[in-house]
């Protein structure tokens, strides 16, 4: 499990909470909101697993996805 300072990171570098949940197609009532709570609670351990391409990509290798082309 990683540190909530690294969570904040990760979703900062992905463009901030509204961002990332566009990225994860969440909807757009509450989507945002559920991305926000991350910052304090960290990123779920089943939402990483899940897209391992957006949050565990020093685990991967694969490079660091940009906000563009991202789908």
């Amino acid at each position: 499990m990683t540190a909530p300072e690294t969570d904040i990171q990760i979703i900062t570098a992905l463009g901030g909470p509204s961002k990332v949940a566009q990225l994860l197609n969440l909807p757009k009532r509450g989507g945002q909101q559920r991305v926000q709570n991350w910052l304090h609670r960290g990123i779920p351990p089943a939402v990483k697993l899940a897209r391992p391409d957006l949050f565990l990509r020093h685990l991967t290798g694969v490079q660091q996805a940009t906000t563009q082309g991202v789908s």
